[in-house]
């Protein structure tokens, strides 16, 4: 199968580039725009791989993912604006790339007869109150740029699979693993916490999310590229749930370093409370199930980045390091509220 991956030099793309290559039988084309988040470091391993080429490109611009669709069996979508805090007063980018980038796709795998696979994120459900768990079935109730874009793009690609396009899409909780770009909690979290610098911890710390190993969320994303039904949406959830407090002491403990440097800072607007998914359908259907405890998988990335601060000691530099201090600055300053 030779398949079109876009968003791949993103922290989950790269690692689902890397999981197809591993495997036998597949070709991989990578589509990526390069925009701050996309980093051809993550890809490094891939590029002397006769089953890999890289196209830089916009999911936003029709020529050239036809061009990047010649000859493929089917595209992946990853490509996205995900982090929620940079859509609040910036929407632009979110509705650039992720509707109109899902809308571009859609139409270009319909015209090439591919399968598409819409990768997207447990948030479009909204908050949702404990014991329950959101299934496929569940209203989209989104709260944030990000997620309502997300919400946005699956309704546009479901609308192109009723004229005929082969489509699945995949919602899946928070991913955490090597690579990922440290503006999330859990590399923001590990790479402060070995500058000694403080852990900006939004409001009381008690938002819950179903955290999942990337590689766990690629083998799903591949099986339901391979036999999930058309049509159909999966939700990926390893019941990982954990309060955004456990993971920061679970990570403060694997790097040894003192709860004391936890930095309680102001909550942002609208933050969902919590997202819990039940993935039956796809562990009944596809038979898929996680493989990487939470302990287990938090011990080997908080070791990643321990052995490799160069590869983000160059990213937290120029336009990170200005993003970070408007978006933590004053909260830091003033000690947040608890």
């Amino acid at each position: 199968m030779k398949v079109c991956v876009t968003g791949a030099a993103g922290f989950i793309g790269s690692a689902f580039v890397r999981q197809l290559l591993a495997g036998a039988g597949s070709e991989v084309v990578a589509f990526d725009a390069l925009t701050y988040a996309g980093n051809l470091e993550n890809l490094e391993e891939c590029r002397a791989d006769p089953n890999f080429s890289f196209v830089k490109g916009s999911v936003t611009d029709a020529a050239a993912v036809s061009a990047a669709l010649e000859g493929c069996d089917a595209v992946v979508n990853f490509a996205a604006e995900s982090h929620v805090d940079r859509g609040i007063g910036q929407p632009e980018p979110f509705i650039s790339t992720n509707i109109g980038g899902a809308a571009v796709l859609a139409e270009a795998a319909a015209a090439a007869g591919l399968r598409m696979v819409q990768v997207s994120t447990d948030e479009v459900y909204g908050s949702i109150e404990a014991p329950a768990r959101t299934d496929e079935q569940a209203p989209l109730r989104p709260s944030s740029t990000y997620a309502a874009s997300k919400a946005t793009a699956d309704m546009i690609v479901l609308a192109a699979f009723r004229r005929g396009l082969d489509l699945v899409i995949t919602r899946c909780g928070n991913n955490y693993g090597p690579r990922q770009f440290p503006e999330k909690l859990v590399p923001l979290f590990i790479t402060n916490a070995f500058a000694d610098q403080p852990l900006p911890l939004y409001g009381d710390g008690l938002n819950v999310r179903d955290w999942i190993h990337v590689d766990d969320h690629c083998r799903a994303i591949d099986l339901v590229l391979r036999r999930g039904r058309s049509g159909e949406v999966y939700n990926v959830g390893a019941r990982g749930d954990r309060s955004n407090m456990d993971v920061c002491r679970a990570i403060l403990g694997a790097a040894g370093k003192p709860e004391s440097l936890i930095s309680p800072v102001n909550d942002r607007p609208g933050h969902d409370r919590r997202y819990a998914l039940d993935a039956s359908r796809i562990a009944d259907e596809l038979g898929w199930a996680p493989m990487v405890g939470f302990e287990e998988g938090l011990a080997a990335t908080v070791e990643w980045y321990a052995e490799n601060r160069a590869w983000w000691e160059r990213i937290k530099t120029g336009e990170y390091l200005e993003f970070y201090e408007r978006l933590y600055g004053e909260r830091l300053a003033d000690g947040g509220e608890v």
